[in-house]
């Protein structure tokens, strides 16, 4: 099974068993809306591709990390897209769900995949108590306070902002959870991992940095000129596009060489590769100079 398919059916397992009994059924369509189609999937694949490195095998609670480490990442962007953060009307190309189900119905859905994301990992804790109980430390650590992703939108409300605690919060908190619980998952020391996962993070910081800047919101799938328009700090206002293009593919070389002694060392180096082709932003000519 290709990894992206195997991605999709843990998470299609994940929402199906939200909406079993008695449940809601407008929230329960908003559950599935907020996480399929599920755009590249980049955390899990990274998660699944580090457990394949250290030689995965319980492939169970790899599929629990990856699984939780998305619904995580999904309910993420529910809330950011809500009125009183970005406000924006559209998300992978179609209508955000507060746009499709009213702002209501998204806050609780990012609620509830936030609990599920956590119930399926405790569901991974009866197959493997210790590695269970590590990869729910892990998650919250990345999801909370003080260093996880709530702590990073939490920056956009302060008067100072430290840029370097915000973009390893905001953005590069869950590539750092992927790579420790790839880690983890295939019973490996996650702290080996933090260099790469922060390395990749940062990495598509300046690469999301320079998409609100470059491309249009059709191509992007989500509105553009966001940190204009919210004034916030970002790669392309700091260095400039050429310059903030120079500090991602630096990041990216410094990505690639922080990846451990593995035995899948290779074909990892090569899936850190093909996941910068997705991300980096092709530059009109005009921005080039």
């Amino acid at each position: 099974m290709r990894m992206t398919d195997r991605i999709d059916a843990a998470i299609s397992r994940a929402i199906a068993g939200a909406r079993g009994g008695a449940a809601p059924q407008r929230l329960g369509e908003a559950l599935a809306y907020a996480t399929g189609p599920g755009g590249a999937r980049i955390r899990p694949t990274i998660l699944l591709s580090v457990s394949g490195a250290c030689g995965e095998d319980r492939p169970e609670v790899s599929e629990a990390a990856a699984t939780a480490l998305e619904l995580i990442h999904c309910a993420s962007l529910v809330h950011d897209d809500l009125p009183c953060f970005d406000d924006a009307d559209t998300r992978r190309g179609k209508p955000s769900v507060h746009k499709a189900f009213s702002e209501p119905l998204a806050v609780l859905t990012g609620d509830s995949l936030i609990v599920r994301a956590f119930e399926v990992l405790a569901r991974a804790t009866v197959t493997d108590p210790q590695r269970g109980a590590a990869l729910i430390m892990a998650l919250a650590q990345r999801t909370g306070m003080p260093d996880g992703i709530c702590a990073g939108q939490g920056w956009e409300s302060e008067a100072t902002v430290d840029l370097a605690a915000y973009h390893r919060s905001k953005t590069g908190a869950l590539f750092i959870a992927a790579t420790e619980m790839g880690a983890i998952s295939a019973g490996h020391d996650p702290e080996n991992w933090r260099d790469l996962g922060a390395l990749i993070g940062e990495a598509f910081q300046v690469a999301d940095d320079l998409r609100d800047a470059l491309l249009d919101a059709d191509t992007l799938g989500k509105p553009v000129g966001q940190d204009a328009l919210h004034d916030r700090p970002n790669a392309v206002a700091e260095l400039g596009v050429a310059g903030a293009s120079k500090r991602l593919s630096d990041i990216l070389g410094g990505a690639i060489a922080s990846i451990p002694s593995c035995p899948g060392e290779a074909q990892l180096a090569r899936m850190v590769r093909a996941q910068a082709a997705q991300i980096v932003p092709t530059m009109p000519a005009s921005s080039r100079v």
